[in-house]
């Protein structure tokens, strides 16, 4: 018989753009692995009728609360009056296009044991695109993430993502409201430099592909883009962008 998980401190955060399949196949996935959370809090922001229309049935089927708003305000809104409805001590963040795997349930018990009793770890990451550069052991399957003084990768900021995470609720109190009125890129940037800034604390899931995958289907494509400069493989812009990045993040974080 599956075990069930039941995790009443934690509300499941997802943030919800014109995706309400994608948003299905993530709660049914929670579902079937039996984890069962204090509440569900679902930040839409300003989707279309069709896709409004089936949260409106989702809500009804998983018992959700549903955060709506009247027009698209972008992420760093979106995020906020999703974080704004919870009521739990601990969130667990997830964007609409990710679904757990079998692995996540005990490794979700596991974060909620350490964040509790070490209160000073801030966020426990659970996947990403790369491999934060600078980690130090933790235990079996965390290592904390660290800013030696000499640190050089530019990547360190990253010590914050908004992939999928568990947080203390009270992340917004300690590290500001995300960013408004800016690409999603840009207020996702701002708070990783409020989190380094701030000398936020965190462990990330040494198997950072394991625990989640992220599903972008022909009929629900990701509906960000990123600007062409950012991803280009011309070496000369390799290049550039490295020095850029290198020159304006470390000024960021020092000197804003």
């Amino acid at each position: 018989m599956l075990q069930s998980y039941h995790f009443p401190d934690v509300t499941l955060l997802i943030t919800h753009y014109n995706r309400s399949h994608s948003l299905e196949n993530s709660l049914l996935t929670f579902q079937r692995l039996n984890c069962h959370f204090g509440s569900i809090v679902v930040s839409d922001d300003g989707s279309k009728e069709v896709h409004l229309a089936h949260l409106t049935q989702l809500q009804h089927d998983f018992g959700f609360q549903l955060i709506t708003t009247p027009k698209n305000r972008g992420l760093g809104n979106n995020i906020n009056k999703g974080q704004d409805a919870v009521k739990t001590p601990y969130t667990l963040y997830v964007q609409e296009d990710f679904e757990p795997t079998a692995e996540f349930p005990d490794r979700l018990v596991e974060s909620l044991t350490i964040i509790k009793e070490h209160p000073e770890f801030d966020i426990i990451r659970f996947y990403a695109y790369v491999r934060y550069p600078y980690l130090k052991p933790y235990n079996q399957g965390f290592s904390e993430m660290v800013i030696p003084p000499w640190a050089t990768r530019y990547t360190k900021i990253y010590a914050y993502s908004d992939h999928p995470h568990l947080r203390h609720s009270s992340f917004l109190e300690k590290f500001g409201r995300y960013a408004e009125g800016l690409r999603p890129d840009k207020t996702e940037y701002w708070t990783c430099i409020s989190f380094v800034q701030k000398k936020g604390k965190g462990l990330f899931y040494n198997d950072f592909k394991q625990l989640f995958h992220q599903k972008n289907s022909q009929s629900e494509p990701s509906t960000y883009k990123q600007e062409q400069w950012s991803v280009s493989k011309n070496s000369l812009l390799v290049f550039v962008r490295h020095i850029y990045r290198q020159v304006k993040y470390n000024y960021d974080i020092y000197f804003r």
